[in-house]
């Protein structure tokens, strides 16, 4: 009876204070839902057929769109383009493989949700549902530099500038306030 009491206990206390730390062994920040390593390493947003295919989407919501192989976020009026008008690709540029031909030989699970915080309806892939904590992005120097062979939507910090660096399989693109 007490093991049952402490694992009710531990998930409750999870479900309230969800921090999750990836390639690190702690949150480095109280106010941090998400917290990456300093490998040089960045997040890969997911790749949708278009933004007009995506449904019941939020504000702040961003992926990497195969029409025009752009990065996006969604705002109210519309998605905003986050590649400054440069069209990427998805061929690799080692191995000459298409990753769209891999994506499309995948099913879809459209069930598939990862939730930080506390779990509400919002659609998405993973979702930080925090009121009060916000995603640390992977921290790389110079990652136009340091990133060898980057995927297609690829995000992470330029410590080293101090600008959002978004990648969109050609070329990346740096966001500073």
């Amino acid at each position: 009876m007490k093991n049952i009491f402490v694992i009710i206990l531990t998930l409750f206390c999870g479900i309230l204070f969800s921090q999750v730390a990836i390639g690190k062994t702690s949150v480095s920040s109280p106010s941090a839902s998400l917290d990456f390593g300093t490998a040089n390493r960045g997040i890969v947003l997911p790749w949708v057929t278009s933004t007009a295919a995506v449904t019941a989407v939020v504000n702040g919501t961003m992926v990497y769109d195969l029409t025009d192989k752009k990065v996006k976020i969604k705002y109210t009026a519309g998605w905003k383009d986050l590649s400054v008008d440069t069209s990427g690709t998805t061929v690799d540029p080692l191995t000459s493989v298409d990753g769209v031909t891999i994506q499309n030989t995948a099913t879809e699970n459209t069930a598939a949700k990862t939730s930080i915080g506390t779990p509400t309806a919002t659609p998405g892939i993973l979702v930080l549902e925090d009121t009060n904590k916000a995603m640390i992005l992977p921290k790389v120097a110079s990652p136009h530099l340091n990133i060898i062979n980057p995927a297609p939507g690829m995000m992470v910090y330029d410590t080293f500038n101090k600008q959002l660096a978004v990648f969109n399989g050609n070329a990346w693109t740096f966001w500073k306030p």
